[in-house]
């Protein structure tokens, strides 16, 4: 072995130890700068001599951008899940059909219910070699290749006398700090918000994108050993086992002998979750014998062996002192209560969302009362209740806002929508600011370096009122700001000169009309093919496009009937921006599937899903997501769903693989 290959070697243990310090063990012995100057140094030398390559290296944790489509893969054992129960009585049924059936003494084994979503991992040789989802408990997805990104798994196990081959299951999460931050940069791009990191986590680990699974940060806790070489009897003492192989297990697992010490457990871990860095639901109780396990069996649905026991939504009661209202880019007034502050789920909760005026009203709420406050795994807290018991001192009703707190301008209720609008769109600070961050959003127009918080200095410095101002940005102006400079000034104008070449379509989306989201942006432009013949349509032209409705018609031709808006356009179009559809997508695109629907549904060896998606909507196609009687077809791969064939097969709904669908747009 060559001196440089035994030193990339060495930084690969290294580095690798280095991760089980800071991931695993939470005991970090370097610091940050130092870790990624060992990493670089490493991908350096991967670069410099490709021939040493290692897919189980650490600097392939990081992903790539690759569009995968996912197959399926059957489990060596099936998922199955637990039967819940609410309240102690139930836990006390269980332990006692349990004595009854094994007739001998026993051992429960006590431990957290994480809440993210669950994960099978298989290892052989001690490499991980595949990574599988739930799925429907037979079969799931394969996600290996995201799963690498996450650095409390390892990829190759530490000591030796592990079996030759095994599974482990557990949980993938989303820890609460980085879902925060998460959503954060979500509202900040004007994107929909994860209700909870347990969605959040599930929603990242199926994206066909690994480098984006990476910036995530998505952690794990294993808790279930399953194989035929298994090191004991014990389900508790395998896990140390795990841990001595560098598995990341949760220190919150006990024995128990007796039904005391399991209520003992639960009481304890109903308040100590709170202080936990991720989301738990309950508690998981085991029988910790594999053979009592394999004595009690299963049901059809879940295992004898097991119950998960679910804490109570956690809830507070503390006092309310005000009410703020926040404007958001669409106009949309949210009511936040003020509260005195209280924890819950680990964190100090100043605030509570009241959501809309119906809601206020319902509650009864006066400034000064007693309310409840509960939050399972909510993004903001709700109001649930008041205490009115407790009123004594209490101030006025609260009565929801006339007028815009921002702009003061009268608020208006649409038909058939809860929320509030203030309908000042141009001139109002918040729903100028929350424009101008959607038109720069990774989805949209990909400007770097303007942020919300840049954006506000900016607005507020005069600098930046519309999203055609962005054009009109001088790095001199830029460069004298505060936390800008020179160099921060340039990136920014040349993000701006490479936003010209942003297609037509995402421009579209990039304007943030109400109720045009990414996929209505592509119809709408794809059916029109340039701004003028939009800016021309009427309601009837629009209601004809795929999936346009009448409120997003409406929608539209009130837009473009803003002189401002037009204005806006202009100043765009005079900075280069694209107004069309290139010639080459319109060269593209044909009537070949018009008003044919199609499912697609599986896996293929030509092209990815979503370039089926695309040639389907090029050749003025409808990708549906569900079997019906309106379907044309279904376009199917291998591991084709067993529920849309069902189906399928029940309408009779004609089935084509990819080489007859390729025929059929040639």
């Amino acid at each position: 072995m060559s001196d440089i290959q035994l030193h990339i070697q060495h930084l690969r243990e290294t580095i690798e130890q280095h991760n089980h310090n800071y991931y695993v063990l939470s005991q970090p012995t370097i610091s940050d700068y130092e870790f990624d100057m060992l990493l670089k140094e490493l991908q350096d030398l991967e670069n410099q001599n490709p021939e040493f390559f290692d897919p189980l290296s650490p600097t392939q944790r990081v992903g790539n951008d690759i569009n995968k489509q996912f197959t399926q893969v059957k489990h060596i054992y099936p998922m199955l899940s637990l039967g819940n129960t609410y309240n102690e009585g139930e836990v006390n049924d269980f332990y006692q059909r349990v004595a009854k059936n094994l007739n001998e003494p026993f051992e429960l084994v006590c431990e957290l219910k994480y809440d993210g979503t669950s994960v099978s991992l298989i290892y052989e040789k001690g490499v991980l070699v595949r990574a599988v989802t739930r799925g429907d408990g037979v079969q799931g997805d394969d996600i290996t290749e995201n799963v690498k990104t996450i650095r409390s798994i390892p990829l190759r196990l530490q000591g030796s006398n592990f079996p030759e081959k095994f599974e482990l299951r557990g949980e993938i999460l989303m820890p609460w700090n980085v879902f925060e931050q998460l959503n954060k940069e979500r509202e900040q791009q004007g994107e929909q918000l994860f209700a909870n990191p347990r969605n959040a986590a599930s929603g990242t680990i199926k994206l066909q994108n690994s480098a984006e699974v990476a910036r995530r940060k998505l952690d794990s806790y294993l808790y279930y050993f399953l194989g035929k070489e298994l090191p004991t009897d014990g389900h508790f003492e395998n896990l140390q086992y795990l841990k001595k192989w560098g598995f990341k297990i949760s220190d919150a697992i006990e024995k128990c002998k007796t039904i005391e010490q399991v209520f003992d457990f639960l009481k304890k871990w109903n308040e100590e979750r709170k202080n936990l860095p991720v989301a738990t639901d309950g508690v998981v109780i085991k029988v910790n014998s594999i053979k009592q396990q394999n004595i009690l069996g299963f049901t059809a649905k879940s295992p004898r062996w097991a119950i998960a026991y679910k804490f109570q939504a956690e809830k507070a009661c503390t006092r309310l002192n005000s009410i703020s209202y926040q404007v958001g880019r669409t106009g949309a007034i949210t009511p936040v209560a003020n509260l005195d502050p209280v924890q819950l789920s680990g964190t100090i909760v100043k605030r509570a969302s009241l959501h809309n005026a119906d809601i206020i009203e319902s509650l009864d709420l006066h400034i000064g009362d007693m309310v409840f406050v509960e939050k399972g795994g909510e993004i903001i807290p709700k109001i649930t209740a008041v205490d009115k018991t407790a009123r004594i001192l209490i101030g006025d009703k609260v009565a929801f806002i006339k007028k815009c707190p921002e702009c003061g301008a009268e608020l208006v209720r649409y038909e058939g929508e809860a929320a509030h609008y203030c309908p000042n769109e141009t001139h109002c600070p918040p729903q100028q600011k929350g424009k101008i961050e959607h038109f720069v959003s990774r989805k949209a127009m990909n400007i770097e370096g303007l942020g919300s918080e840049t954006i506000s200095l900016l607005y507020d410095n005069n600098l930046l009122k519309n999203i055609a101002d962005i054009y009109d940005l001088k790095v001199p102006d830029l460069a004298q700001l505060e936390r800008l400079g020179v160099k921060s000034a340039l990136n920014i104008k040349h993000s701006c000169e490479e936003s010209r070449n942003v297609p037509f379509e995402r421009l579209l989306f990039a304007l943030g009309i109400r109720f045009v989201g990414e996929t209505t942006a592509k119809k709408i432009a794809f059916a029109f093919q340039n701004i003028d013949k939009i800016i021309e349509a009427k309601e009837d032209d629009l209601l004809k496009v795929d999936e346009v409705g009448i409120r997003i018609a409406k929608s539209v031709v009130n837009y473009f009937q803003q002189e401002e808006n037009l204005q806006i356009i202009e100043r765009l179009r005079f900075y280069g921006l694209q107004m069309s559809l290139s010639e080459e997508k319109l060269a593209e695109r044909t009537d070949k599937l018009a008003g044919i629907s199609i499912v697609i549904s599986g896996t293929f060896s030509k092209h990815s899903r979503e370039e089926y998606k695309e040639l389907i909507e090029r050749n003025g196609g409808k990708n549906v997501g569900s079997v019906s009687a309106k379907t044309n077809f279904i376009l199917a791969g291998e591991n084709m769903g067993p529920a849309k064939l069902e189906k399928a097969q029940k309408l009779g709904v004609k089935i084509i693989n990819e080489d007859d669908f390729l025929q059929m747009i040639s």
